[in-house]
């Protein structure tokens, strides 16, 4: 053990001494991080969809007693897409190029269909191929359920204007054709003025439910229309580059581009010097070697992701924001940094034993990041090949234990299991670089 923290002493030391090195080992995984919160923000952001009138819209649309600015309207109910307005030609071919992700088409006889109000017009939609088809068809679905609500007041109320005809009588205009109705009031009227019988008094009967049923129409068709409502409470809540999923892709893409860097450069570095054949001979062995790297490793991580902790806590109070503060969690996190960190040291320590050079190691060890943490990003349900290989790597399994560390109710099943996972990873890791420092002393 005083082998252990003496190797671990010096690579400090070396690190103090190279502040430039140290600079950017710090520098370079905080860009990656926030290149990552872009990307991520940039996949929830407006997918851009082709929308194609073959009807010819017009500038004004009268439905029922609702006059509807077209333009203005279509660019109210399209704030959840980027909608360009393109010819059917240009859009397939957009569609083909990927540079649309779906195309709305308003057919011929669409307009007509709609102001007539007694069938539902259509619009048709097509979807480009791929992973991002599912999110595309529901935000579409999204923008026809805004314009339908936008619409439905003018249906319920034309439906009101013939509930009123019968109610108390009129002249009234349907498809382009005129009548008068008498009315349930000139009914009541009428037969008040008959000689009273039995069908008579029956028939007023009738009226007079009609009435009180009809009475209540429009509060029914309302409620027909829109059955549960969605009253949005404000709440100041985070925004995307504070959200849980980011700070947890920054915590995981930091540490594991420091890990597995420093593990790596460092352990090459020892053979580099001709310092780990006189270490191994005469002052310690593979195990403490290595156990030094991956302190080394655990350390660093630990330090650099608290730190990160404390940044992303400050802006969360400086934005008044309610839930979510990192300070009664911060021990729990750095124990799950500094396991996260041990188990991409043992990987990294592997790295730069199969490598043998510094030069080597360090450059793969850079390399090695980007594809460690994209096969974290791809979900399991995605591409399931994706997701087995990123459980062989500690990455997914560290960010998820700082997501549950920082943001679940309840972390501990999560924690537990994931911890589980880098601990064996890192005993794996571990060994393997053991028997591979073995290997470069024979």
């Amino acid at each position: 053990m005083r082998n252990l923290l003496l190797l671990l002493g010096k690579d400090l030391r070396t690190l103090r001494r190279t502040p430039v090195l140290l600079g950017v080992l710090v520098a370079y995984p905080l860009v990656i991080a926030a290149l990552v919160g872009l990307v991520a923000g940039y996949s929830s952001s407006q997918p851009r969809v082709a929308f194609v009138d073959e009807d010819g819209l017009p500038a004004k649309l009268v439905v029922g007693t609702h006059t509807f600015d077209v333009r203005r309207t279509i660019d109210e109910v399209a704030s959840n897409v980027d909608l360009v307005r393109l010819s059917h030609d240009a859009a397939e071919h957009e569609l083909a190029d990927g540079k649309v992700v779906a195309v709305i088409t308003v057919p011929p006889g669409f307009v007509a269909t709609l102001e007539q109000m007694i069938q539902s017009p259509t619009l048709e939609l097509a979807v480009t191929t791929g992973g991002t088809a599912g999110r595309v068809r529901q935000q579409v679905q999204a923008l026809v359920y805004q314009l339908n609500l936008k619409l439905q007041r003018a249906y319920i109320e034309a439906d009101l204007q013939y509930v009123h005809l019968i109610l108390h009588g009129g002249p009234g205009k349907f498809l382009a054709r005129r009548f008068d109705v008498l009315g349930l009031d000139g009914t009541e009227a009428q037969l008040a003025a008959m000689p009273q019988s039995v069908r008579v008094r029956r028939i007023e009967h009738f009226v007079h439910d009609a009435r009180l049923a009809l009475a209540e129409t429009a509060d029914a068709l309302h409620a027909t229309a829109e059955p549960i409502q969605l009253v949005e409470a404000p709440r100041h809540g985070r925004s995307a580059l504070v959200s849980a999923q980011v700070q947890s892709y920054a915590f995981g893409i930091t540490i594991t581009f420091l890990s597995l860097v420093l593990a790596a450069g460092t352990l090459a570095a020892e053979r580099d010097e001709n310092v780990l054949g006189r270490l191994v001979r005469g002052l310690v062995r593979p195990v403490s070697l290595v156990g030094a790297k991956v302190a080394l490793a655990a350390l660093v991580s630990t330090v650099l992701g608290l730190a990160v902790a404390v940044a992303f806590g400050i802006v969360i109070e400086a934005g008044h924001v309610v839930g979510g503060e990192p300070w009664t969690r911060l021990p729990l996190l750095a124990a799950g940094l500094a396991l996260a960190g041990a188990a991409l040291g043992a990987l990294g320590a592997l790295i730069g034993a199969v490598s043998r050079e510094a030069r080597t190691a360090s450059l793969v060890a850079v390399l090695i990041v980007l594809p460690i943490v994209f096969l974290g990003l791809i979900p399991a349900e995605f591409f399931a090949a994706a997701g087995w290989v990123s459980d062989a790597l500690p990455f997914a399994h560290g960010v998820r234990l700082f997501s549950a560390a920082l943001f679940d109710l309840d972390p501990w099943g999560t924690v537990a299991r994931e911890a589980a996972w880098l601990a064996g990873l890192g005993i794996l890791y571990g060994g393997g670089s053991v028997l591979a420092v073995r290997t470069l002393l024979t």
